[in-house]
């Protein structure tokens, strides 16, 4: 196994994340081959005796890839002293204990609902996040009323944020099928009476779809994440999960396919079968 830093064989092994490893090093709770570590240290897990407060470094957890139908009202944290419920709450006991520290892939506020992946490979999670590989996650936005031609257009144009300028890859109403199949998925708890869309983005600013539409004076009833890369919802209904399958989770961490530029509008989807997402692994915790 190659060396790595003693905060990411901490994390690896379930522990800690990597900053709370690095606390647990400089308060000297870490040693290696008896010997008191350093920040920065860098170590072989498997030729070298690493224990943490006196205790020997687990054994690497299996890594583990979740596909997850967050409802609205779940707080996408591992813990929170101030939610009722978090995404992990949502997931059998089993399979936190054995994947040892699960966590959400990005997030989706608390309001917002729909795919969220959870995993505990560190690597992974930074690959399928950062910018370079532009990794794009379609909406399904739900509009008290629909878009005016002007707002549209300012939506496709693009939008200053605090962070920079927001684009989208694709702004195009919601297909009659597309609606229907969403409002079924969402059952006793679907809103009746909105106009629904289809957004897609690269980017992943915090609250971004939310904070674009509310620029144009269109704010936004209802957001449901519908896609991440070519991982979909499918029949996830809420608080549902499923394991990804081994090509799923090496398409999302692997180079994006080609999409349209930002600002063209494209015609519906043509329509798939989601056969992944038909049959769970497992059921979900229910409370």
């Amino acid at each position: 196994m190659p060396r790595v830093r003693l905060q990411k064989a901490l994390a690896d092994a379930g522990v800690a994340s990597r900053r709370a490893a690095e606390g647990m090093i400089a308060a000297g709770r870490v040693r290696v081959d008896g010997v008191a570590a350093e920040p920065g240290t860098v170590v072989d897990p498997e030729r070298q005796a690493i224990e943490v407060d006196g205790h020997p470094l687990p054994a690497r957890a299996g890594s583990v890839y979740l596909a997850l139908h967050k409802p609205r009202g779940v707080t996408s944290t591992v813990a929170d002293r101030h939610a009722d419920r978090t995404v992990v709450d949502l997931l059998p006991p089993d399979v936190v204990t054995a994947a040892r520290r699960l966590y959400p892939v990005g997030r989706l506020d608390r309001e917002s609902e729909g795919l969220l992946l959870m995993t505990n490979d560190g690597d992974w999670s930074q690959r399928v996040l950062h910018p370079s590989h532009g990794v794009e996650r379609e909406y399904a936005v739900g509009l008290p009323e629909p878009l005016r031609p002007g707002q549209a257009w300012a939506l496709l144009d693009g939008i200053d944020l605090e962070e920079g300028r927001a684009t989208l890859v694709d702004l195009r109403p919601a297909t009659r099928t597309e609606t229907g199949a969403l409002l079924d998925l969402l059952g006793a708890d679907a809103p009746p009476g909105l106009a629904w869309y289809r957004a897609t983005l690269r980017q992943g600013w915090k609250r971004q779809v939310r904070r674009m539409f509310a620029a144009v004076e269109a704010p936004v009833a209802r957001l449901v994440r519908v896609r991440i890369g070519r991982v979909r919802l499918g029949g996830l209904r809420p608080g549902q999960a499923r394991r990804l399958t081994p090509a799923e989770a090496a398409r999302l961490a692997a180079a994006p396919s080609p999409s349209p530029s930002p600002g063209r509008r494209r015609g519906p989807p043509p329509q798939r079968r989601d056969a992944e997402a038909a049959v769970l692994d497992y059921p979900v915790r229910r409370r």
